[in-house]
């Protein structure tokens, strides 16, 4: 029997106002960490809704073989319209996030669909690799379409120059860290209007494929946007980043996952379609 349209009226509602649970969270409360008995391998026996973190034949991340991505003919430019957000800095207890408005942060348009910038959160080191190679953090940038689907750009990053958006917020994540020190409880800072454009730029290469959340409950049927260009961030961006997680999260990237004969596609610009 399906449920009442005004159960997923309200599920809807609690997915964008409590993305502090990291993406579809709400209401479940069982703890994971990175390490110990409530790590990745141990995922899904956590919570009954957890399964799927184990027996889950479509899971995130994965590692991207180059050579084995196959030529995306369907595929289209990433078109993204970022704009000035108004956001909200929050420690989510296991990653540092960024929650944007009920307007949210800007549309991207993934295979002809429109899609709601909701939020974003960084994991480091990163969760996808390339041909095996493991980068400093990556960036998630979670979208949803008015149907309830769920599409995410990663975007890597290599220890160098400053992220710019990171550079941009450096004194409230220091005032998160502070706000965070010694407690177990989500922090959140308001930052106001953000200038998010930087993250729009323009992508001629990314690789995509069907994959899952990569933290509990670990919902598959996402479609993932790895970016081929790998970004740069600074190390100090890196500890600041850490600083407001307890030790079980400072190191919060999930293993790769089987692929299970999924196809990874890619879609290069300069490639001939």
């Amino acid at each position: 029997m399906a449920p009442p349209f005004s159960s997923i009226f309200v599920f809807s509602l609690l997915f964008i106002g409590a993305f502090v649970q990291a993406y579809e969270q709400a209401g479940q409360s069982a703890e994971f960490t990175y390490e110990g008995s409530h790590g990745p391998e141990n995922w899904g026996s956590l919570s009954p809704s957890y399964a799927t973190c184990s027996n889950g034949k479509s899971q995130s991340p994965i590692n991207i073989v180059k050579d084995n991505a196959v030529i995306g003919k369907h595929l289209q430019t990433l078109v993204r319209g970022y704009h000035v957000a108004n956001a909200t800095l929050i420690n989510n207890g296991f990653n540092i996030g960024m929650h944007f408005g009920e307007n949210s942060g800007g549309v991207a348009v993934i295979d002809g669909k429109n899609y709601s910038l909701q939020q974003l959160h960084w994991h480091s080191p990163s969760e996808h690799r390339l041909d095996g190679e493991q980068f400093a953090a990556e960036l998630h940038l979670l979208h949803r379409a008015d149907d309830g689907s769920l599409a995410v750009v990663g975007i890597l990053l290599q220890i160098g120059e400053a992220d710019p958006l990171l550079a941009d917020i450096h004194d409230k994540l220091v005032e998160l860290a502070n706000e965070s020190c010694g407690s177990n409880e989500e922090a959140h800072i308001a930052v106001g209007g953000l200038d998010i454009k930087h993250l729009r730029k323009k992508t001629r290469k990314y690789f995509r494929y069907i994959g899952s959340l990569t933290t509990p409950p670990c919902t598959e049927n996402v479609i993932w946007s790895v970016l081929g260009k790998v970004r740069t961030i600074s190390q100090q961006q890196i500890e600041s980043l850490k600083a407001p997680l307890n030790p079980v999260y400072k190191n919060n990237a999930r293993p790769v996952q089987p692929l299970n004969g999924r196809k990874i596609e890619i879609y290069d610009e300069l490639s001939e379609h």
